[in-house]
């Protein structure tokens, strides 16, 4: 049955792809997935295969893909992608020897890619579970390990009728999990090859805080004080659910600025975004240092630089909280700014615990994000001490990446 289904989606993909850009570059990429292993390959290496869903899974993997490259030279990596946001971003990757598409786990192209792949070791990457590769990796002997996975009661193997796919997680040698929770619900289906090691995301942002390049136009912007107590918000990867939000409140508070970061910045949106303001603003790409002195909003029309932003605020918005879920709040914790964020968030571990310790606030609707913006300009200490308990929460937190390396045998 499931292999009827991962042939019907991959039927369904193909059907759309003419019209669907995504499905097409998934499609296309997914040809030339084994012209790729038989070209890059290295028969003679030993592979450790990593494979991550999305671009999210893999910023988790990343840590320890890096860590085996500095301390286990003996071993190359493989690095596979299903959906086109991740691969299409990280196709160059310099930390993995080979980077592909992983093809749809239908028996024959599983049984083809483990051919040519080879691979000594897999790991995969959170919510990965894909029953013929599992089950064809168990075969062959080939340890395959999960990290930084997380489980709930409601998914889809702790079901009445989710037995069939319960077995997919009986061929993980070993199953490395975020929390104590996790681990309870595991075991209670006798799944006992549990570790409980935390989320390697803490890794990632940290080293990224480490590495955060300067932005000289975005220092130049904060460093010019619109008078008094100024507050900038950085507005992160926010839809026009957040900006009908955010922007009304900033265009009545002159002592506050605002970047912002959209997370499409296409043309249509930028003027969006440029319609609902009432104060000065411009985009990065077209500011100059002596155009910044009368602005008040400055508009990231560019990728890349998000994560190095957020050190310039002393407040941070998370946005797709009104839509499907919120983006990664923990980028901009690691710098000890409260984290503000919409309603969407309940599947995210990071995002309760960022609640539950005053760093993260969730906002229900425009009304609540005022009156939480008001406590916060108003107050300076509550905003410290909210900024200090999220930049103490990602800290207490790291080390994932070792816990989990110090049990694999490589």
């Amino acid at each position: 049955m499931y292999s009827i289904l991962i042939h019907f989606y991959g039927f369904i993909i193909a059907l759309i792809s003419p019209f669907h850009k995504k499905a097409r570059m998934m499609r296309l990429g997914q040809w030339k997935t084994n012209s790729i292993l038989r070209s890059k390959i290295d028969r003679d290496a030993k592979y450790i295969w990593f494979h991550a869903s999305s671009l999210g899974e893999f910023e988790q993997g990343r840590p320890m893909m890096e860590k085996i490259k500095d301390l286990y030279p003996g071993y190359k990596i493989l690095l596979t992608f299903f959906s086109p946001s991740g691969y299409e971003v990280r196709k160059n990757y310099k930390g993995a020897d080979v980077i592909c598409y992983l093809p749809f786990d239908t028996p024959y192209r599983v049984k083809k890619f483990m051919n040519l792949a080879n691979p000594a070791i897999a790991v995969f990457i959170k919510y990965e579970f894909w029953g013929n590769y599992l089950k064809e990796l168990k075969r062959r002997n080939i340890p395959v390990y999960i990290i930084s996975a997380i489980f709930r009661p409601e998914q889809l193997f702790f079901q009445w009728y989710g037995k069939p796919y319960r077995k997919m997680l009986n061929c993980f040698n070993h199953l490395y999990v975020q929390d104590e929770r996790s681990r309870k619900l595991l075991e209670e289906y006798g799944i006992t090859n549990v570790t409980v090691t935390g989320d390697t995301r803490f890794d990632r942002v940290q080293d990224v805080r480490a590495q955060a390049r300067e932005i000289p136009l975005v220092e130049k912007f904060v460093a010019n004080h619109t008078g008094g107590d100024q507050v900038t918000l950085i507005a992160g990867s926010s839809w026009p659910q957040d900006e009908e939000i955010l922007i009304p409140y900033f265009n009545e508070h002159p002592g506050m600025k605002l970047i912002i970061a959209p997370h499409e910045i296409h043309r249509e949106h930028l003027m969006y975004i440029e319609s609902l303001l009432r104060r000065p603003s411009v985009r990065l790409s077209e500011a100059h240092e002596d155009d910044l002195t009368d602005k008040q909003c400055l508009i990231v029309d560019s990728f890349g630089l998000l994560s190095s932003i957020y050190r310039y605020g002393d407040i941070a918005y998370i946005g797709g909280g009104f839509g499907a879920g919120i983006h990664n709040t923990l980028e901009a914790a690691v710098y000890g700014v409260p984290v503000l964020f919409g309603p969407r968030y309940h599947k995210f571990k990071e995002a309760k615990d960022l609640i539950a310790v005053g760093g993260g606030f969730s906002l229900s609707d425009a009304k609540a994000f005022r009156a939480k913006m008001d406590e916060l300009l108003a107050n300076r200490e509550a905003l410290e001490a909210s900024g200090k308990a999220s930049g103490s929460f990602v800290k207490n937190n790291v080390g994932a990446t070792d816990k989990v390396l110090n049990e694999l045998t490589l």
